[in-house]
C-alpha cells in the first residue's frame, strides 16, 4: 500500500517554488524604512523600520511566508536573514522553516549552531 502524502507536502512545494537559487540572490535592504506591498503585508503594518529589532523581525516573518520569488529577492537581505534565522525559525511555520533549511545549508547550519 502506497503511503499517503502529508497535508504539508503541497504547502512545502508552494514555498519551495518561490525560493531563489542561492541566498546570495537576496538583495534587499539592510537599514531604513521599507513599505511592503499589500499582497505581502495584507493584515496589519505595511511600513517597517529595519533598524527597529521588533519591526525587523516582523518584516522577516512576513516576507518568506507571503512573498513570491521576486519579493524574496527584492525584500530580503542575505546577511540579515542568516543572522536572524536562529530566532526567526522559531516564529515561522514549520513548512516555511523546513523548506528554507532544506534548500540552504547555511540556514540549517546556523539553526544547529544556535541549538
Amino acid at each position: 500500500m502506497a503511503s499517503q502524502p502529508s497535508l504539508s507536502d503541497p504547502r512545502r512545494a508552494k514555498f519551495a517554488r518561490r525560493l531563489p537559487a542561492a541566498l546570495s540572490e537576496l538583495a534587499g535592504p539592510e537599514h531604513g524604512t521599507v513599505s511592503l506591498p499589500l499582497h505581502l503585508a495584507w493584515s496589519g503594518l505595511t511600513r517597517f523600520d529595519l533598524d527597529q529589532p521588533r519591526l525587523r523581525m516582523g518584516y522577516y516573518r512576513i516576507v518568506p511566508a507571503e512573498g513570491q520569488h521576486d519579493d524574496l529577492v527584492r525584500y530580503l537581505d542575505r546577511g540579515l536573514l542568516v543572522s536572524l534565522w536562529p530566532t526567526l525559525r522559531t516564529l515561522i511555520s514549520r513548512d516555511v522553516r523546513e523548506v528554507w533549511e532544506h534548500s540552504f545549508d547555511e540556514l540549517a547550519h546556523s539553526a544547529r549552531a544556535a541549538a
